[in-house]
Parts: structure tokens; sequence; C-alpha cells
């Protein structure tokens, strides 16, 4: 237990006002995007402003034994940045600085900078930074290096780890070590950038982070096609992966396409088993893409089939995607899960999810991300209903059990937090536990960075952090 004057000689060794002690603002970081009801409360909440508050943080929390919590934007949907009662909660939202270097093609960039931040800085290099998680507008490039998070230009531009090549990293002791660089090919000893990418705060605190930028693409041509039953959609869509790098490839359930038409009365075909949405920004061969796609659609059973080169209209065509989330905020309460499963079996899965909210009486609609195999469920229940959330927490397991039946895996995108510890732990061979476990305590011997997150599959500390 942290008393005040241990908290006093804290707020000396960092800069002015990182120290949050008020009871009503420690309320305020005690949840993240979860909404875990059983979440804790810290015992102060430090705002750092560089790599030496976060040092001075741990190196504290060790001589204290108190566990640390990292936390960027708090959009974690699986309790990544979950308070831990008695803890600290260390704060990187001050950290937002980003610097462009357009001759190397690369950004630094520190943890609490938002993705879109980030994204408009590379653009006005005449650059782009592709990773795009359905969060981007406001989650933290800090919280997308630790849940390696991806998007829908995954399909074609691969996910974070694919594009940090370097980073600063507080570990455990408080010590700060660098990783990588600038240069894509700056590896020498083990390639340990890639093992903290993902490690969701378990390992050690980010401070910085160098990205990869690329050219900016040419502006999308856009296809939407509609099916009349998922399985179809799900062979086109496959066949499309298969002969083609799309930019985006996604498809919708009839329950999507019918909540996002309540919201943006669009005309979308509330009769229709699919949607499928993709995207080509391959500049001239653009045209010959969408062309392959929309004969591909045809071929699966399309009953309409739409496509513009036009950019503004392509993001109408791709606005239904984004609005399944924004009508289910605006009346419910929001639960955001990922699973993935093969594209054989997507019908099965959105089949087993409307089976799963009529059970439970709860509102589940999907999207996938079809190019690799991962589907968003997206749960609704009325706000302040406290059965109905009871029933959308078991519509969840249930999802997770269907997806593991259907040969699927439950830890995909969003990181594992604490929602997912279980499904990790099943997922890896015992020899794989094993192994997970003699890194966190040889980087973490005394368990203090995020205990919560991963202890399910990562294990054991000495206690002093649980």
């Amino acid at each position: 237990m942290l008393d005040s004057e241990s908290l006093n000689a804290l707020a000396e060794r960092l800069s002015p006002g990182a120290v949050l002690t008020d009871p009503d603002l420690l309320q305020s970081y005690r949840q993240d995007w979860s909404f875990d009801p059983e979440s804790g409360t810290p015992a102060v909440v430090v705002r750092a402003a560089d790599t030496a508050d976060v040092q001075e943080v741990l190196r504290f929390a060790v001589d204290h034994g108190v566990p640390v919590v990292p936390r960027g934007a708090g959009t974690s949907v699986v309790g990544g940045s979950t308070a831990v009662d008695g803890a600290i909660t260390l704060s990187l939202e001050r950290m937002t600085a980003i610097s462009v270097d357009r001759g190397s093609r690369t950004a630094v960039v520190e943890p609490g900078a938002a993705t879109a931040d980030v994204k408009a800085a590379a653009a006005d290099a005449g650059l782009f930074y592709p990773p795009d998680p359905s969060s981007f507008e406001i989650c933290s490039i800090g919280g997308n290096v630790a849940t390696n998070a991806g998007g829908p230009c995954c399909a074609k531009y691969g996910v974070t780890s694919d594009y940090v090549l370097g980073m600063t990293v507080v570990l455990a002791d408080g010590s700060a070590v660098e990783l990588g660089g600038t240069r894509v090919k700056d590896s020498p000893g083990l390639a340990l950038t890639k093992l903290f990418v993902g490690s969701e705060g378990t390992l050690g605190v980010i401070t910085s982070v160098t990205l990869r930028l690329v050219p900016r693409p040419a502006s999308p041509h856009t296809l939407v096609a509609y099916f009349p039953h998922m399985s179809d959609a799900a062979a086109a869509a496959q066949d499309i992966a298969a002969a083609l790098s799309p930019s985006q490839l996604e498809i919708m359930d009839s329950a999507a396409i019918g909540l996002a038409e309540d919201f943006i009365r669009m005309d979308l075909d509330r009769t229709a088993g699919a949607l499928l949405i993709a995207r080509s920004d391959a500049g001239l061969g653009a045209r010959g893409e969408i062309d392959t796609m929309q004969k591909t659609c045809e071929t699966h059973g399309a009953t309409d089939v739409f496509s513009t080169d036009d950019e503004f209209e392509g993001e109408v065509f791709d606005r239904p995607r984004h609005a399944i989330y924004e009508a289910l905020e605006k009346v419910d309460a929001l639960i955001s899960d990922d699973v993935a499963v093969p594209l054989r079996r997507l019908a099965e899965l959105t089949d087993g999810l409307a089976a799963i909210a009529e059970r439970h009486g709860t509102t589940i609609v999907s999207c996938t991300h079809a190019a690799d195999e991962l589907t968003h469920p997206v749960l609704g229940y009325p706000h302040g209903d406290d059965a109905a959330a009871v029933a959308a927490a078991a519509a969840r397991v249930e999802i997770h059990e269907l997806a593991v039946a259907l040969g699927g895996t439950v830890p995909t995108e969003y990181g594992i937090g604490r929602h997912k510890r279980a499904a990790l732990a099943a997922a890896l061979s015992p020899e794989l536990l094993a192994l997970n476990r003699r890194i966190k305590h040889a980087v973490d011997p005394t368990g203090i960075l995020n205990p919560k997150v991963l202890v399910s599959a990562l294990g054991e500390t000495d206690g002093r952090a649980g």
C-alpha cells in the first residue's frame, strides 16, 4: 500500500503535474473500452512526460513492490489497460511527439500519439502509414504496437509489426534500451524489437517507436457486391484473395447490413445474406483488378455489383462498414471482439452468431477481414441494463467457443488483455507456454508489469505484483 509520503517522494522525482491522486481523477482511469466491472482502482496515476519519467516510475515500483499498468488511449476492448487495485497506472497520453523524415521514409513517434495523427503526418510528407485499426482516429501508436494491431489494410500491407523498425523500451528495472533503428536491415544480435511488439506492456514500457513509411498509394477504386448467402460471399472473397492483393476485402453479414441501413438510410439491400466491400489501390492496374473482382463475384452468384473509381463515391460505398459501430454506440453499450475461422466456415460462424444473439437477447453483427479470415463480432446491449450486460458477457463466451469449434482461434488482433487469457493458454502448447513464462521472468523477474494481462498464460509472479 502506497502512503502519501511515498507518493510525494515519487512526485518529486517526476515532471511537474505528472502525479494524480485525486479520487475523481483516479476513477476516470479505472476502465478502458472493455468496461470491465471488476476493474480496480489505482493508488496513483502517473502521466509521464518522457522516458526519464517512465524510468523513475519503474524504479519506484520495484523498490515498493507495486504493479504498473501501462496505458495509452484506453481503447482496449479486452481489458489490456484496466486498472489494478493499489497499483500505478502509467499513462503515456502526454507523450505525443511525431517526427517524419521523408528522406529515410521513417517516423519517430512517441507512444501517446494518435494513429490518425501519425497517418496525417506521413501524408503531409507525401508518404503513407498503412496500419488502420477500426479505432485509428482515437487509439494510440503505443497501443497499436503493444497489440500488433491490424485493420482492413492488412490484406495488402500487413500489420503493425511490419512497420516497426526500432523502439526505446524501459524495462522493469528502470533501464532504457534502444532496439533496432531507422534502417530496415539494422538487426545485430537477436531480433528483440519484434519480441516487444504485441507484448501488451508485460515485458517493458515503450517510450518511442521508429516506424517505416511507404510511398503513398493511388486513390482506390471500390467495389461492392450483394450475395444471397454468406457462403457465396466467402467463396468469392477466397478466390479474390488468391488471385489479387486488394487493399481492402471486407464482408458484412445480414444483421450488419440491416443495422447499417437503419442508421444511414442508403437503400442497402436488407434481403441480402452478405455484402462484400473490396478496394484496389493498384494505380493503372486498379481497373483491371476491379474487373476481375466483379467477374469473380458474379461467378459466385452476386445479385448486384457496383464499382467506382471516384474517391468520394468510394468512401460512400465503404460507409456501411463504419456505420455498424456508430449505430450501436448511439443506443447501446458496445462490445467489439475478434475471432478467426477459415473462410469456408464463415457461413457457419455467422449463423451461429445469429443463434447466440437470439438465445441471449442481445444484438450481434459481424464484419470480416476476408483476406486474413478475421471476423469482428460486435455486441450491443442497452446502457445501464445489468442483466443485459451479463447476457452479453455470456454471449461473448459462446462466440469464443463457437470459433474454436469451427477450427478457428480466439486470440487475434485486439490482443489478449484480461478477457482472453484462458483462450491464449488453450491455444499454446505446453512447450510454448513454458517458453513464454521464461521470457517474461527473464525481463520482469518480480512480475510488476501489467500483471493481470496474459497472467493465465505467462503466469507465476512472486506474489508482490499479483
